[in-house]
């Protein structure tokens, strides 16, 4: 199979009457309904005009049109964009322009904000002064809206509308190097940027995880979607492996440890893949067991996840807990503690069938032993490079390194120690530490800044700012610093403390010494600080 669109095709084909898709709220399709609306939504992408190679910028939360509209795109041989539903103007502008996205699909959460945001890029075509770039700008495109469960305004059309009355045949794709998807992830320096994932590397992934024994989803399970979509976990690994196996995917648009447990409770959830954070919110839920009773499966990936949370969790369910690491480059999953009957404590698996591992120093050389290094990864889930041109693309090896530091024991196991680019991960989510401190440096007052990642409970790590004010008192810099992050970055990666200080520790060469700030903040954590 080349076509990751195929995927639904095969579904209706083997399973046309189970259900497939079902809402927190009620509503269920069948595979046969759902390969239907998949065939009229490409049909009527092409009616529109948008034809094989054009981008769609999908703005939906976790719903049966998030997947109908993904799938659509796919088969009309477009490129999905799927995004945080949460992002800002400023970040939805850029991702609109940086794509060049002909069609952008909202629903009633993020209908405001694609509009603002498609406004600001007609802005920016028209020759009017945005914050685009030149460069970002002259990818840009006139993007059309399609609206769901919102009426559509002028110029706009209704998802509705767009579905044609059938579906037209559409010949499978012949090239499985086609760009598929453009899946924004932070770069270690400026805006995030966008990963460009063929159908080859998404359907790659499916059928390493599908390999896994005993099998993570099963044609008879019904699994939990409660991971945003958006994501590469669960856009690939959740909804890719739900369709791969046929399974029931139970979709809610945002996580409650109440709601959640209900959901999986109503529905007979049998696997449940969640983010670290999700733990900590249902550890102390006194009938946890019991409300989890259906469930065979945990599994958590992300962000690592401690062995003591694990165990606790365990003990109170009687559920193992699984966990792997990835990354949206490696369409996600690179190890899973799947692939061993005896988990070693703090490992995160083996690397899955048909994907490699080593080490690498700082010299370029592989290298063995106890000792941490950066990790390289090879496979045919690796990606192609950043958005437009191929940047950062796998060696002519195929060989990638991923910015992360582990140890690799020689039973094949992984262990992370640290990421090399100093990434915050927010409830699985990355947040780079230098987009915060340009968007906070914007701020009036603001002469300098600094961002760190601390330990959660809630969400795994927060983020920190240290930031250095001139003219205006602590308290009124705190505010306007907090004010400017609210309109400029999504909720995950705002500050969830803000320090005002009077300078920041520099090294001999000027860079701000990262290492001395978390260790104030460990200090001031551990109340030895005033």
């Amino acid at each position: 199979m080349d076509d990751l669109a195929e995927l639904v095709s095969r579904a209706a084909v083997e399973a046309a009457d189970r259900t497939a898709l079902i809402e927190a709220h009620g509503r269920s399709v069948t595979w046969a309904e759902v390969d239907d609306e998949v065939g009229r939504v490409a049909t009527g992408l092409g009616k529109a005009g948008v034809v094989a190679g054009h981008r769609a910028l999908v703005a939906l939360g976790n719903r049966i049109e998030f997947v109908t509209a993904y799938f659509g795109i796919l088969r009309a041989q477009a490129v999905a964009v799927p995004v945080n539903p949460d992002a800002t103007v400023d970040e939805l502008a850029r991702m609109l322009a940086d794509s060049g996205a002909r069609v952008a699909f909202a629903d009633a959460n993020t209908i405001g904000t694609v509009r603002a945001a498609v406004a600001v890029v007609a802005a920016g075509l028209a020759g009017e002064e945005t914050d685009l770039d030149d460069e970002v700008l002259s990818r840009a495109a006139p993007t059309s809206v399609v609206t769901v469960g919102v009426p559509p305004a002028a110029g706009e059309r209704a998802y509705d509308d767009l579905l044609a009355d059938r579906a037209r045949p559409v010949p499978p794709l012949q090239d499985p190097e086609k760009l598929a998807v453009l899946l924004y992830t932070g770069g270690a320096s400026g805006w995030p940027r966008a990963a460009m994932l063929t159908h080859r590397a998404l359907l790659a992934n499916i059928e390493q995880v599908a390999r896994i024994e005993p099998p993570m989803i099963r044609g008879d399970d019904v699994v939990l979607g409660v991971l945003p979509l958006f994501h590469v976990y669960g856009l690939n690994a959740v909804l890719g492996g739900a369709v791969r196996h046929l399974a029931t995917l139970v979709l809610q648009e945002r996580f409650d440890p109440e709601d959640t447990l209900d959901l999986v409770a109503r529905h007979g959830c049998t696997v449940v893949p969640v983010a670290p954070a999700v733990f900590s919110r249902w550890l102390p839920i006194e009938d946890l067991r019991s409300r989890l009773a259906s469930v065979r499966l945990v599994l958590s990936g992300s962000a690592p996840l401690s062995r003591e949370v694990i165990d606790r969790f365990a003990e109170q369910t009687g559920i193992a807990v699984h966990q792997g690491y990835g990354l949206t480059e490696a369409a996600p999953v690179v190890t899973s503690t799947r692939r061993r009957q005896d988990h070693q404590p703090g490992s995160v698996g083996a690397a899955v069938e048909g994907v490699e591992i080593r080490l690498v120093d700082e010299h370029g050389h592989v290298v063995e032993g106890d000792d941490p290094r950066e990790i390289w990864i090879r496979g045919d889930n690796l990606f192609s490079g950043y958005w437009p041109d191929g940047e950062g693309r796998p060696d002519k090896e195929g060989w990638w390194a991923t910015g992360d530091v582990g140890i690799l024991d020689h039973t094949g196991d992984l262990f992370l120690v640290d990421r090399l680019e100093e990434v915050v991960i927010v409830s699985g989510f990355n947040v780079y530490p230098h987009e915060v401190e340009n968007v906070i440096r914007e701020t009036e007052g603001v002469e300098d800044a600094a961002v760190i990642g601390v330990a959660d409970d809630a969400t795994g790590e927060a983020v920190v700012a240290y930031v250095v004010a001139f003219g205006i008192d602590a308290p009124e810099a705190e505010a306007a610093v907090r004010r400017h992050c609210a309109t400029r970055l999504a909720r995950f990666k705002q500050p969830s403390r803000v320090e005002i200080v009077d300078t920041l520790p520099l090294s001999v060469a000027g860079k701000v010494q990262k290492g001395r700030l978390r260790g104030l903040d460990r200090r001031r954590a551990l109340e030895l600080l005033e």
